[in-house]
């Protein structure tokens, strides 16, 4: 019986110690990173039986275990990768947010001040200072547009730098986590399958990092080891072996980093950003698909809405020395990139209507070896044609089947728009023709300023000297340019067209002409032989008709086609851009928060099961020290009658 006693009060005394041990260790993890708080598992030794009945044989530590709750460790992780996602995102686009809506360095400013030169010259286009001050006005709104690009692209190389970083560090936790698994997978096996717990909480918070640099999810196998998946499903870690991931230059676009799965042969497999959702690798690739690729796409748009359709009107024009306008800022031009495996020469890709341009970014792929090709826009896969977003593409004559070539229409406006002029006498303010009522008419007929809207047949007008002359007679106008048709529209009628050689239209008052390229409205009662002239403008310093129509592309919809026709002025396309992004980062601002609040609560309802609390532990300090000293009593009980026993046979 002393034995048996002595027996009982050892497994109580090592029960009490293996509590005191778990505690303490609990009490110095307390305020260790990861660590899930620990209890031991006891039960009770098989009875013995005598005939009196079954008598006790004290009990058993059965195992360590940690408080851990599957469900509630994978809310806390759900919750923190998207707080991650947002709060990356909230962080980036705060830059570009700020800058684009600043009074001071935005673009509205410049453009107002531009325009105001404009102004100025269409007051006063004989004044040098005003067509200096123009041109000034112009170097300082490029100037903007280039500086605001060149911060975007500071902030997209930021970005980029951190992508590169964060599929790094993923790299890295994939191969902490593998190593993990070996360690926890052997351990285990030596450990009659006792779960390694401090390996476990480490392999855990590992996770929970690699959590928030990306959305993971995970399966635990029966040896112990635990597989990590990212994204939508793509395996990073499975049993001991991870996967090799690595930020490289995308085919499509070198300044571009792409995330690519390396295969053992060395190999990439781009994975789609689509799929890479969640966490600070998220964010950053929203970030640059959603904000900055719009950002300055947006800005690039109207580079090219205001050089495009400033040059048009200005090649319209008739400078100080008598020409023709040139373009006043340089012709923009369209960026196309080959994928790095194309070897087909790339397509030849102008604008062919601004108004139709989106700020869209498209892929073209070559279908046959001929030149033909599909067209699609990157940001939802819609198939288009070339001509319904504003484009002409001429494709190389042959051409590699599957071939590829990223067509970037407004990417690069912004940095290489620049002024062509400067030479104060080289703006187009004066209109290239003029009319006039012939002295000595009768009647009361009078002729408008001529509108021009295309300079190719101006020679048909004739010269100073003489002049293109209508006249009017038996209620018909004559004398129009016999190799041109002829448009006119009475005040209240349709269009008629007349083909060359037009003869005689018939007069009424207030109609509209329209001849080669010239248009230009006749009023009044008209006398038989009444006549008016329409030619060269020889004495254009005070005119100043083409910087008024100059002016007035200020307030023109030349942008975003709706319906057919422009919907959007420069200053409209820049308005709707710096709503968006403000929008968005308001948007991603109050997500940011909102999902602070459900990170707080997931967490705080985990660490109620898995916590350390110091009072709880303190509390079990003392029971399991009574229970020591209880176990301990026992012993010396029992030893005292084991003495006692041995003391009768003297």
């Amino acid at each position: 019986m002393g034995s048996s006693l002595f027996s009982i009060g050892l497994t109580g005394l090592n029960a009490a110690q293996a509590g005191l041990v778990t505690t303490s260790h609990n009490i110095s993890n307390a305020g260790t990173t990861g660590y899930s708080r620990q209890s031991t598992v006891q039960s009770t030794n098989p009875a013995l039986f005598t005939g009196a009945g079954f008598f006790g044989e004290g009990t058993k530590v059965d195992t360590i275990k940690r408080a851990y709750n599957g469900f509630l460790t994978n809310q806390v992780l759900s919750a923190e990768t998207k707080f991650n996602e947002y709060d990356t995102y909230s962080t980036e686009i705060s830059q570009i947010d700020n800058m684009l809506a600043d009074p001071s360095v935005g673009l509205t400013p410049a453009v107002a001040s531009f325009f105001e030169g404009v102004q100025e010259v269409a007051a006063n286009p004989s004044s040098v200072p005003a067509r200096q001050s123009m041109i000034s006005t112009a170097q300082s709104l490029v100037a903007r547009f280039q500086n605001l690009t060149e911060r975007i692209s500071d902030v997209r190389a930021g970005v980029e730098s951190q992508i590169k970083d964060t599929v790094s560090a993923i790299g890295t936790y994939a191969k902490e986590i593998a190593e993990l698994n070996h360690k926890i997978a052997v351990a285990q096996q030596a450990g009659d399958a006792q779960p390694a717990n401090d390996l476990l909480d480490t392999r855990d918070q590992l996770v929970k990092e690699l959590n928030q640099l990306t959305r993971v999810s995970t399966t635990t196998a029966s040896d112990g080891s635990m597989s990590v998946f990212i994204g939508t499903g793509q395996p990073l870690v499975v049993g001991t072996n991870a996967t090799n991931l690595a930020a490289q230059s995308s085919k499509s676009d070198p300044s571009r980093n792409d995330i690519n799965i390396i295969t053992q042969s060395g190999a990439a497999i781009t994975i789609p950003e689509s799929l890479l959702g969640g966490g600070k690798l998220g964010g950053l690739l929203a970030m640059r698909s959603g904000s900055l690729d719009t950002a300055q796409n947006q800005l690039g748009l109207i580079a090219v809405g205001m050089s495009t359709s400033f040059n048009a009107q200005h090649l319209l024009g008739q400078d100080l020395n008598g020409n023709l306008g040139t373009n006043f800022f340089a012709p923009p031009v369209v960026s196309v990139q080959r994928y790095a495996d194309a070897s087909t020469a790339s397509p030849q890709v102008d604008f062919s209507n601004i108004s139709k341009l989106s700020g869209d970014d498209y892929k073209l792929t070559f279908t046959d070896t001929t030149g033909g090709y599909s067209l699609t826009r990157v940001s939802d896969g819609a198939s288009v044609t070339a001509a319904n977003v504003g484009l002409s593409i001429t494709p190389a004559a042959t051409s590699t089947v599957g071939d590829s070539f990223m067509i970037l229409p407004t990417r690069n406006a912004a940095a290489n728009i620049s002024v062509s002029i400067s030479d104060t006498r080289m703006v187009a303010a004066a209109s290239p023709i003029t009319s006039a009522a012939t002295t000595g008419n009768l009647g009361t007929g009078s002729i408008s300023a001529p509108v021009v809207s295309s300079t190719s047949n101006l020679a048909s007008f004739g010269t100073s000297a003489a002049p293109l002359k209508l006249s009017y007679s038996g209620g018909n106008l004559s004398g129009f340019p016999s190799t041109l048709p002829v448009t006119y529209t009475p005040l209240s009628g349709s269009p008629v067209t007349v083909p060359a050689p037009a003869g005689s239209i018939p007069y009424t008052t207030g109609m509209t002409i329209a001849v080669g390229g010239v248009s230009f409205t006749l009023a009044g009662a008209l006398q038989n032989n009444d006549s008016f002239t329409l030619g060269p403008n020889t004495n254009g310093v005070s005119d100043s008709r083409n910087a008024v129509a100059l002016g007035n592309l200020q307030t023109t919809k030349t942008l975003l086609s709706a319906n057919g026709a422009p919907s959007a002025t420069f200053q409209s396309v820049y308005s709707q851009l710096v709503s968006a992004v403000g929008n968005k980062a308001r948007e991603v601002e109050v997500n940011r928060d909102a999902q602070q609040s459900l990170v707080d609560q997931a967490s705080q309802a985990q660490q109620s099961v898995a916590g350390v609390n110091l009072d709880e532990e303190a509390a079990n300090l003392i029971r399991y020290q009574q229970a020591y000293q209880a176990a301990g009593k026992v012993m010396n009980i029992a030893s005292r009658l084991f003495d006692q026993v041995l003391a009768l046979g003297q």
